[in-house]
């Protein structure tokens, strides 16, 4: 047996729970996908902790601090009023899983969706049937993806979740740094993306992708 297909197995190994075994998330074992979490005992355990999966690696990410949760928040209340005030219908969530390809599950802090995009996850179906996609992990591209980054995690959400974003086709990534007082916004051309607008501490940032929009980064710090 080869290292890879012993590390498959021990992400099988159970414990006894009750009469019947139960999974285990064993941090740094491979062979994981997205239609793990189709298991129900499986995605109760996902759900406790803050897990992703990258290339079949299940992986913990960091703590979720205050900050971090308090930039993405102002971010979102910014654009909740903005919308509203062009008449135009948004919804909005937060740590949510969106499955980028089968062998990577991403926990995005912040997902947007703006307009048309609702009717096209309305129109979703899944088995079984008369289930909502908001009860899902998300597998089709949202509007616009925000990352808060975390200390000792800056490449994660900067490179790779970048990287990966782009090729599942997700239109607008904005990545927010609460520690350094950044926000980069991302516009998606063809498979990479480019920068709309970008700034620091007090800047005043207005993204062409959002015409009207201002962002005053103060009061995203500061709030």
């Amino acid at each position: 047996m080869t290292v890879a297909e012993a590390q498959v197995l021990a992400r099988r190994d159970t414990y006894r729970f009750g009469d019947g075994p139960t999974p285990v998330l064993q941090v740094g074992t491979i062979g994981w996908s997205a239609k793990d979490l189709e298991d129900p005992e499986l995605e109760y355990l996902w759900d406790q902790g803050r897990y992703e999966i990258i290339e079949g690696v299940l992986i913990l990410m960091p703590p979720a601090y205050f900050r971090g949760g308090m930039v993405t928040d102002s971010l979102k209340f910014l654009l909740r009023s903005h919308f509203a005030a062009q008449g135009m219908q948004a919804t909005f969530s937060g740590e949510v899983h969106l499955v980028v390809a089968p062998s990577r599950v991403f926990r995005a802090d912040g997902v947007v969706l703006i307009g048309d995009d609702i009717a096209k996850f309305d129109a979703l179906r899944f088995d079984p049937p008369k289930t909502d996609w908001r009860d899902h992990p998300i597998a089709v591209p949202p509007t616009l993806v925000i990352e808060s980054v975390s200390q000792g995690h800056e490449e994660h959400d900067t490179v790779t979740k970048r990287k990966w974003y782009a090729r599942f086709g997700i239109p607008h990534y904005w990545i927010v740094d609460g520690f350094a007082r950044t926000l980069e916004c991302l516009r998606l051309s063809g498979d990479h993306y480019d920068i709309d607008a970008a700034g620091g501490q007090h800047d005043v940032l207005e993204p062409a992708s959002f015409p009207g929009l201002k962002i005053s980064l103060r009061e995203i710090w500061e709030t």
